[in-house]
C-alpha cells in the first residue's frame, strides 16, 4: 500500500466551497480507501492506496467530490516520497534558518518548462522570494503570505501548471501524519 496526500485546493474559504472534514474522509472510505486522516479544514487528506496511479486517483477523487459535494475543486495528489523530498529540498530552512511562520511550498501538478522557469525568474517580486525545485516553489514572504503577488494564479498562469500552496508548518504536520 502506497501512502498518498491530496491537497484540495480552496476549500473552505471565506464560506466558499464548505466541505466538512469528517464528511470528506467519508468519501475517502467509500472510495475504498484506508487508514484516512484529514488534517485542518483547508482539504489535506492522508490515505493509502494498492493504486500507484496517481493520475487515476486524482481523476477518482475529483468526480466523487464533484459528485457528493457538486463542487468542482482543484486537486492535486503527492506521494509520501514527494512530501519527504519537499521538506528535505527547502533551502529556506537548510541554508538560511529564515522564520518557519514565513515559509510556504507551492506543490505543482507536473515540473514546468525550463523555458517558463526563466520568464518567471527575471521578474521583480519586491522582499518576497521563491526557489522551484523540481515540482516544488519554496517561498519565502517576510510580509506574510496575505501580502504577496506570489500567489497560485500567478505561478499557474506564469509556469502553465495547476498548483496548490501549504505553509510549513502544514507540510511538516502532513508528514507526520503520514508515518501513523
Amino acid at each position: 500500500m502506497q501512502t498518498y496526500i491530496c491537497l484540495l485546493r480552496g476549500i473552505n474559504l471565506s464560506g466558499k466551497n464548505l466541505i466538512k472534514m469528517d464528511a470528506l474522509k467519508q468519501l475517502f472510505l467509500n472510495l475504498g480507501y484506508q487508514n484516512v486522516s484529514t488534517y485542518i479544514q483547508s482539504g489535506n487528506v492522508i490515505f493509502k492506496s494498492k493504486s500507484t496511479d496517481v493520475l487515476k486517483l486524482q481523476s477518482e477523487i475529483h468526480e466523487k467530490i464533484n459528485e457528493d459535494f457538486d463542487l468542482n475543486i482543484p486537486i492535486l495528489i503527492i506521494s509520501k516520497q514527494e512530501l519527504e523530498s519537499a521538506l528535505a529540498n527547502n533551502i529556506f530552512v537548510s541554508n538560511r534558518s529564515e522564520d518557519a511562520l514565513k515559509l510556504h511550498v507551492t506543490f505543482l501538478s507536473q515540473q514546468p518548462l525550463a523555458v517558463d522557469i526563466a520568464q518567471i525568474m527575471q521578474g521583480s517580486h519586491g522582499d518576497d522570494e521563491f526557489i522551484i525545485v523540481g515540482k516544488c516553489i519554496y517561498l519565502f514572504c517576510p510580509h506574510g503570505y496575505g501580502n504577496t503577488k506570489l500567489t497560485n494564479t500567478f505561478f499557474e498562469k506564469k509556469l502553465k501548471v495547476s498548483c496548490t500552496i501549504r505553509n510549513w508548518k502544514t507540510v511538516n504536520e502532513l508528514n507526520r501524519l503520514s508515518f501513523i
